[in-house]
């Protein structure tokens, strides 16, 4: 028997639940219902380590480095999930946010369970990647023993990259290779050992955090509006126009008129609206705040 794994809280048998198999469905229900109640509280828990790996995040981006999460199974497919919204809500290359899965992409639909195990193949991801210490390198486990994941978070930081960590279990082998390790402790799970269940969804919540927090600093929205969004379809198009009018106050149709002119980039529509310059004035403005609309605005406004 593997003493560190036997020994972790997210192998624990979880008493409440022992006699599931016996409950009737709502009584079973009820019991997920109830364990997974007890998620945000761990999260909260964590706040202040949450907060210092946004800093370090924004400082990276900020500079012009990247965020790579790097996970397995669960933890991986959360990961590539996280960094795969980035794009459209933020307006973001894809470049800039990634997610990476011991295994590969199949990795993301079918179970490439072995690969976790190997510390060679996270070396490798990591040199792939092309990391250097403009970078910051979040590793996820719930475990936090995921070879795959130490091995890249260790190989990480010998080239000066910062490293997160982000498990469900105090004292891991993940939080010796971390500058920061994040680890909302949720308890043992509904059923024994899956973690896809309580630890998932803490580190869901964590790393939607990391991403957002991260993104808001980078002047990413206008108070809580997405105005970096890529209106690519209908729905975003849609919301593209419900975000101008409301930062704005114009009527639906001149919002559409100025999202044409702005060649469809919501934030240029909007500063050119609050301020009557043109598109590539507009543009320029931005370019002087780091994309900053805000910044941009009242820049404008004492200029005039």
């Amino acid at each position: 028997m593997n003493d560190y794994l036997a020994g972790l809280t997210t192998e624990e048998i979880n008493q409440k639940t022992k006699m599931i198999d016996e409950c009737t469905t709502e009584q079973m229900l009820r019991l997920l219902n109830e364990e997974d109640a007890k998620v945000p509280a761990a999260v909260a828990e964590v706040i202040p380590e949450i907060a210092q790996a946004v800093d370090i995040c924004y400082r990276k981006l900020k500079a012009g480095g990247r965020m790579l999460y790097v996970g397995a199974g669960t933890s991986g497919r959360l990961g590539v999930l996280d960094a795969s919204e980035c794009p459209p809500t933020f307006g973001v290359d894809p470049e800039l946010v990634q997610g990476h899965i011991a295994g590969g992409d199949i990795a993301l639909r079918v179970a490439v369970e072995g690969f976790e195990d190997k510390e060679e193949e996270g070396v490798a991801l990591i040199e792939r990647c092309g990391v250097t210490d403009k970078d910051a390198v979040i590793g996820i486990s719930a475990s936090g023993s995921a070879a795959f994941v130490i091995a890249g978070l260790r190989q990480a930081s010998k080239l000066g990259a910062a490293t997160i960590g982000v498990t469900n279990n105090r004292r891991s082998k993940l939080e010796a290779v971390c500058d920061v390790c994040i680890a909302p402790v949720v308890g043992p799970e509904v059923i024994m050992g899956s973690t896809r269940l309580k630890a998932g969804t803490a580190q869901k919540l964590v790393l939607n955090m990391l991403s957002t927090s991260t993104m808001v600093k980078l002047g990413k929205t206008y108070d809580n509006l997405m105005v970096d969004l890529k209106a690519s379809n209908l729905k975003l198009y849609d919301r593209s126009i419900r975000i101008i009018q409301e930062a704005t106050g114009v009527e639906q149709g001149l919002a559409k008129v100025y999202l044409e002119r702005a060649s469809m980039n919501c934030k240029l529509a909007i500063l050119m609206i609050r301020t009557g310059m043109n598109a590539e004035n507009a543009a320029l403005a931005l370019a002087r705040t780091e994309g900053s609309l805000k910044a941009a605005i009242r820049t404008s406004a004492q200029a005039l």
